[in-house]
């Protein structure tokens, strides 16, 4: 479902002290812009199968968020391609997706529509899925005065085929973590496929079927979670 082919992004990172817009402008003008390249992927390539849990890991740095987003669409790679086949949700950050000026229950129609859910499987499972949210009174208010745990169990209310989570399921507390879990773990046997960052060796174990390790860049492992795993924290 999906299929990253020789991935390599770079960024250009300014050597220079620029303070203000105006000294950008006028530098690049004169045409003094000093620039060093910076590669955050150096040629990832990976499939991920339909219905499968894979679990990115690596220390800060190594890449994992870049990949992230260049699967979801949200970057375009330097170099190499990405395909997925499905639709996706990429729970990046708290909130990606939404419409903050919208009330609770005017963006799980907004989500479902972007997901290609048609109004009427929307409202048969309306009530499943605002049980599951436990808002309430809430799903009536608009979503920029709802708290982090009430934007995460939003965001897990409305099933995608593809979920994208970067550090997602350290939100909230420790009861909402652990239902946020059991709900990525009802996806997953409904045929989800989830790509899984965090930074939590014990939920990757728990929840994937294999794990990348990236360092700097590189894939330095990819293979059956617990063989990773182990080899990372040697």
């Amino acid at each position: 479902i999906i299929q990253i082919q020789d991935v390599t992004m770079r960024f250009r990172m300014s050597n220079d002290r620029i303070m203000s817009l105006k000294e950008f402008v006028t530098t690049a003008l004169r045409g003094k812009l000093k620039y060093k390249e910076f590669e955050a992927l150096k040629h990832v390539s990976f499939t991920v199968n339909r219905g499968e849990t894979v679990g990115i890991i690596g220390r800060n740095g190594s890449g994992k968020s870049t990949m992230l987003k260049i699967i979801s669409g949200v970057m375009k790679p330097t170099e190499g391609s990405v395909s997925v086949n499905g639709n996706i949700v990429p729970m990046l950050e708290l909130g990606s997706g939404f419409d903050m000026d919208l009330t609770g229950r005017e963006n799980i129609f907004l989500n479902g529509a972007i997901l290609g859910y048609t109004e009427a499987f929307l409202k048969e499972k309306y009530d499943e899925i605002v049980a599951f949210s436990e808002l309430g009174e809430f799903i009536d208010v608009p979503i920029r005065n709802y708290s982090s745990g009430m934007l995460m169990r939003l965001a897990f209310s409305v099933e995608p085929e593809v979920l994208i989570a970067d550090e997602i399921l350290a939100v909230g507390d420790e009861a909402f973590q652990h239902k946020s879990l059991n709900r990525m773990k009802e996806m997953m046997s409904g045929g989800t496929t989830v790509l899984l960052v965090s930074h939590s060796l014990d939920q990757i174990r728990e929840v994937c079927d294999r794990v990348v390790w990236l360092d700097h860049g590189d894939i330095k492992m990819l293979g059956p979670v617990d063989e990773v795993c182990d080899a990372y924290t040697i």
